[in-house]
């Protein structure tokens, strides 16, 4: 059983690495995050930035009947105007968690999707996907961090 405590502390903590991503990123400057890697789904680091955000705005407009799917990366050139964008992500994620009751969170209803496709979710579930799905693009960004001679370390999901 999930609650929006336990849950709201998964968030924090991968918005808290997310941030010291956000500020490491910043050390590349603008050529750096807009410089194309192959072998890459999204082949910029400020491209990956903005799918993963974008992706947790998406996934909790679902949870209240939305489906916010921008193609707005345009919009967010900088480091500082991704982060201000992942500040508005993080406190609606944040919001619709605390008004969220236990039974809400852990019970199957039908969600509509991209393509106006219906699925039966679990909002908990859902929560979790966006937090996994940031780390799967922080590894992703780690490694094109690395290739453009910027290592990164110390971004894993925080134990303490």
């Amino acid at each position: 059983m999930h609650t929006s405590e336990v849950l709201l502390d998964l968030h924090e903590r991968a918005h808290r690495n997310f941030t010291a991503l956000l500020a490491h990123c910043r050390e590349l400057g603008r050529e750096g995050i807009d410089r194309e890697l192959t072998g890459f789904g999204y082949p910029t680091v400020r491209l990956q930035l903005h799918h993963a955000i974008g992706a947790q705005k998406y996934w909790v407009g679902v949870l209240q009947g939305r489906v916010d799917a921008d193609e707005d990366a345009p919009d967010y050139p900088t480091i500082e105007s991704l982060q201000a964008y992942r500040t508005g992500v993080f406190q609606a994620t944040e919001a619709y968690l605390r008004a969220a009751s236990v039974e809400e969170l852990n019970t199957a209803r039908p969600m509509m999707t991209w393509g106006n496709r219906e699925q039966m979710l679990i909002p908990a579930h859902v929560i979790v996907r966006t937090v996994t799905h940031l780390y799967h693009h922080q590894g992703q960004i780690t490694a094109m961090c690395r290739l453009l001679g910027r290592p990164l370390h110390g971004v894993d999901y925080p134990i303490t």
